[in-house]
């Protein structure tokens, strides 16, 4: 009796994963760093350093998966274990809406910076938007078929969420299966536009501002991809309740987030700005 619990609120135990958290994400940023700044650590190093970066790299993203891999886990299983009240769900969810925002603030940063180049266009671009020589992509070709591959996309991670919430288990793992399909589709499809393009990031203002904006708007793909995966994973196994599910409720915020950057970059990036 003295060890149930008197209130809603969930009193964590002390956990090792948020110091392994910070130990990965360093070790692999410094490896990426170091291979992009070989002599960052002193000139004559070269190659020996270029290959310590590169060795670091991987080491790093592995224990940075191995991190999520085993928090998320123990947070499913406090889950389960009926800590979640709603109280919980509800900080839960705040802390996901933040966690969004600040992602959201990143897209402000690539946009201004494309605005900024795009709206002024110095002398050094020859004065004009697109800069002189570059090659945009034809807004109405591949990239309005990634619109409507990632638009339909969101439509089925709906469906599979208003399946979950009618307790109709096939629905959900249908809708999710389509969703993840579709944005393996998208990121094929960028992937194979990146080999086509006229121009490279090291083609100035134009080629920095559109791989790093569109680049890493395929990265919350890729990211978001796997976070489906996983909620496909657990919706097989039966984790998943209509009054209970936020993990699920998470990936849908950010997948429709996803989807809403693109709808920026398509207009913005290909349509207005070539």
């Amino acid at each position: 009796m003295a060890s149930t619990p008197t209130h809603d609120y969930h009193l964590v135990s002390p956990s090792p994963w948020p110091a392994l958290g910070a130990f990965s994400a360093f070790v692999m940023m410094f490896g990426f760093v170091l291979y992009l700044h070989p002599t960052m650590l002193g000139e004559g190093l070269g190659a020996p350093l270029t290959q310590l970066g590169s060795w670091t790299i991987v080491p790093g993203i592995s224990l940075v998966f191995l991190t999520m891999l085993l928090w998320w886990r123990d947070v499913i299983s406090e889950a389960h274990g009926g800590y979640h009240k709603p109280i919980v769900q509800l900080g839960l969810r705040y802390g996901m809406v933040l966690f969004i925002f600040s992602e959201v603030m990143f897209f402000v940063a690539f946009f201004w910076a494309f605005f900024n180049a795009s709206l002024f266009p110095s002398a050094a671009v020859g004065g004009v938007w697109p800069p002189t020589g570059i090659h945009t992509f034809d807004p109405l070709g591949l990239p309005f078929t990634n619109t409507i591959v990632l638009l339909l996309s969101g439509t089925t991670v709906t469906w599979a969420h208003h399946a979950l919430l009618e307790d109709d288990r096939s629905g959900l793992i249908k809708g999710l299966s389509l969703t993840i399909i579709l944005g393996l589709l998208f990121t094929s499809l960028q992937i194979y536009e990146y080999g086509h393009a006229a121009f490279t990031i090291k083609d100035g203002i134009y080629g920095s501002t559109f791989y790093l904006a569109t680049g890493f708007h395929g990265l919350h793909v890729i990211i978001g991809t796997i976070f489906l995966i996983v909620c496909l994973y657990r919706a097989l196994h039966g984790d998943f309740m209509p009054r209970q599910h936020f993990g699920f409720e998470a990936a849908a915020w950010y997948w429709h987030f996803v989807d809403v950057v693109w709808l920026f970059l398509f207009i913005c990036v290909y349509w207005w700005g070539g």
